[in-house]
């Protein structure tokens, strides 16, 4: 099974793919928020491309697990993203998970210029880990008959 993992940001949304049978995740890349269309039709061409199964997107809460203005921002983001698939749509939590990928990439030794770049795709790579080590993971729609 493909995962397409998401790290959403109000204003970049970092990708990565994850193989469950490989139990391989890798990054795959960062977009920039311009605008909703753009967004969600860049999203829709990576799901065709990659073939995409399941969709993890990481929802984020404050350090006391409380919803926060970007929380209820990322469930809007999953309600639209519903609206424009028919793949099935999870969700897991991702406190903590930017401190670390940029943990990560600073153990990695990637320098300081890269590893903006490549923070929210390694946010992605952990949410999706994250998830697929849950037992059952939490299902935020199903796939439309």
């Amino acid at each position: 099974m493909t995962y397409l993992g998401i790290d959403f940001g109000t204003k970049r949304i970092g990708l990565a793919i994850g193989h469950a049978e490989h139990g391989l995740i890798v990054p795959l890349k960062t977009l920039f928020k311009k605008g909703n269309s753009d967004l969600f039709s860049e999203i829709i061409s990576i799901i065709k491309e990659q073939d995409i199964q399941v969709i993890v997107v990481g929802i984020p809460k404050d350090l006391y697990g409380q919803e926060t203005l970007t929380t209820r921002q990322a469930k809007n983001f999953v309600k639209h993203l519903q609206k424009k698939t028919q793949i099935p749509i999870q969700t897991t939590d991702e406190t903590l998970s930017s401190f670390e990928a940029e943990e990560r990439l600073i153990e990695a030794k990637v320098s300081a210029s890269k590893r903006k770049s490549m923070l929210d795709q390694m946010a992605a790579v952990i949410i999706l880990e994250n998830f697929l080590e849950q037992e059952p993971p939490q299902t935020c729609s199903k796939k439309r008959p």
